[in-house]
């Protein structure tokens, strides 16, 4: 097994800030926007964003009381495949999604299979202006036609590959590695 590690905390931390400024120039501003994180990297993904929303443009101001969670275990098509984790729960800001623009904010984008769960789950809660999606590393291998608007990182991988994120608040270090 071969570890390569392509994204150190410096990388992660400049791919947030060019997601950042992408999202506002976007949104033309930071206003009805939400962030919605996917458990489990997404939310911290979504906080991070959220907090450089607001030192970009202060005008934003609410922006980390517009970042929430959104959990899609039970909206997943591959209940019966996959090892069943915990859910957590859906924290949606007070003013709700209705009429805003949602982004939502996931680690790896792979199959497309996860998203497709977070848009059914987004549609029992609300029916936002706009959905947006937001992910740190874009793989490729899609099984759905599924496209993320704002990537920090490209990184075509083989099917047999594993990309791994690790964030310092889960795992204690901060980094974004291959492992093939």
């Amino acid at each position: 097994m071969t570890v390569r590690t392509v994204l150190q905390s410096a990388d992660i931390t400049r791919a947030l800030t060019r997601i950042s400024h992408e999202i506002l120039e976007s949104n033309r501003g930071g206003s009805d926007l939400v962030l919605l994180g996917i458990p489990t990297r997404g939310v911290i993904l979504a906080q991070r964003l959220g907090r450089i929303l607001e030192s970009i443009d202060p005008a934003v101001g609410e922006s980390l009381a517009s970042v929430g969670s959104l959990d899609v275990t039970m909206y997943r098509d591959d209940l019966g495949a996959q090892p069943t984790r915990a859910p957590s729960p859906t924290q949606l800001p007070a003013s709700g999604i209705d009429g805003k623009t949602v982004v939502l904010v996931d680690d790896v984008l792979y199959s497309g299979r996860t998203i497709r769960a977070a848009l059914d789950a987004l549609g029992d809660h609300g029916r936002p202006r706009a959905v947006r999606l937001a992910v740190l590393v874009d793989r490729g291998h899609r099984e759905l036609p599924i496209r993320a608007d704002f990537v920090g990182k490209n990184l075509p991988t083989s099917a047999e590959e594993r990309i791994n994120v690790r964030l310092r608040e889960i795992d204690g270090i901060e980094e974004v590695s291959i492992e093939s």
